[in-house]
């Protein structure tokens, strides 16, 4: 599986734990391990360009996916799927404050951020009140099952 993680911020952030967790998850979600996934940290200024560009919202925001080839999650039983996942940008000017509202670490709230973004890029969303249970529930199970494996080095 081929994460790269390019951080673009100048904010100190844990890339190689953020690539275990983005490993995580697309195992979880039954990527095919050739899947390929680009984490890319960006400053505020940075982060409202893209989100006035493709989103037509102002200011910075938390995350932003950007899907490429439509990989979906793999089923059990079946060859999983691979190709390009696309690109997940995170903001942690923008994750450290969200984090202080929220009680946890800045790298709690990135690594929440990255998950969120690749079950975006998964084709999860939440517009819809079924949409946003089955994303937020999938998303915090994740994240739960991720909790063992933190910190872990490569034996995780």
């Amino acid at each position: 599986m081929s994460i790269d993680i390019a951080n673009e911020s100048g904010v100190e952030v844990d890339e190689r734990e953020l690539s275990r967790l983005a490993r995580f998850v697309l195992d979880r979600m039954r990527l095919h391990p050739q899947a390929e996934l680009s984490v890319v940290l960006v400053d505020e200024e940075t982060m409202a360009e893209h989100h006035v560009r493709w989103m037509d919202e102002p200011g910075p925001t938390d995350v932003l996916a950007f899907p490429m080839d439509e990989l979906r999650p793999g089923r059990e039983g079946e060859e999983p799927p691979s190709g390009l996942l696309g690109d997940v940008v995170l903001c942690p000017q923008v994750a450290e404050r969200q984090a202080k509202d929220a009680g946890h670490s800045t790298e709690d709230e990135l690594q929440l951020l990255a998950t969120h973004g690749i079950l975006h890029l998964l084709g999860y969303d939440h517009a819809e009140p079924e949409e946003h249970q089955e994303m937020f529930g999938l998303q915090a199970r994740l994240l739960a099952e991720w909790q063992p494996h933190r910190g872990a080095g490569d034996s995780g």
